[in-house]
């Protein structure tokens, strides 16, 4: 294992699935450390700065829904979701708190392995929008590359980093008509199929979050764009 390895926290209560998740990830390279409390999760996360968090939905002390709530609350920390459940509820759920992925029990380890790689690639320094800085606007919307923020105005609204990245790439090709599968690709970094709820869910709490300075426009079969900034005179 070398020295640098990134560390994966795997937050999951069921032995055999930790321990089979944390093989095939060490057999990737990474160091990984486990848990199967949300709370001492919680304690991890601030003393061992892991580079990702693989966390599990229902834990027994406190569920993964909570977990990720108070770690968004000052983290932009990575995080992929697991539930055991095929239920659009818990997947929505899962991201509207700040997840930025999630997988279905039972998953194929090699896909999940895949994930976590195209998650860190997606936001790591080199690879994340606008990674070197930068300022778009859109209207009374500014994104703010360099400091990850997004202003309405004068209002600070804050994004969770998926949200941010997937509104950056929209403006950054205004007028241009992205599919699901492009937005997966170039958000999330899948090169393989991906399930498009994911894109939906974020575009649906960006416009909630935004309100009428939203951008994003749908277009019915196809994907999302950045429409024309609205004229406020008229």
């Amino acid at each position: 294992m070398a020295l640098d390895a990134q560390t994966v926290l795997v937050v999951e209560d069921e032995q055999a699935i930790a321990s089979f998740v944390a093989a095939y990830l060490r057999k990737d390279g990474f160091a990984v450390s486990m848990t199967a409390s949300g709370r001492e999760a919680l304690t991890l996360v601030a003393t061992e700065s892991p580079a990702l968090v693989v966390l599990d939905l229902m834990l027994p002390d406190l569920d993964g829904l909570e977990v990720c709530r108070r770690i968004r609350e000052t983290s932009t920390l990575p995080i992929l979701m697991l539930t055991a459940r095929d239920d659009d509820l818990d997947k929505i759920a899962g991201l509207e708190v700040g997840a930025d992925d999630y997988l279905t029990k039972p998953f194929n380890p090699r896909e999940l392995v895949a994930r976590v790689r195209a998650i860190l690639r997606r936001s790591g320094d080199g690879a994340r929008a606008g990674a070197d800085g930068g300022i778009l606007q859109h209207g009374e919307l500014v994104l703010d590359a360099g400091r990850r923020e997004c202003h309405v105005g004068d209002v600070e609204i804050r994004l969770a980093p998926k949200e941010f990245d997937l509104l950056w790439e929209l403006i950054d090709h205004k007028g241009l008509v992205l599919t699901r599968d492009q937005l997966l690709e170039r958000v999330w970094g899948y090169t393989f199929a991906g399930d498009t709820r994911t894109v939906d869910v974020h575009v649906r709490q960006l416009r909630r979050k935004l309100g009428d300075a939203s951008p994003i426009v749908t277009v019915w079969g196809i994907g999302y764009k950045a429409g024309p900034v609205r004229d406020a005179s008229g």
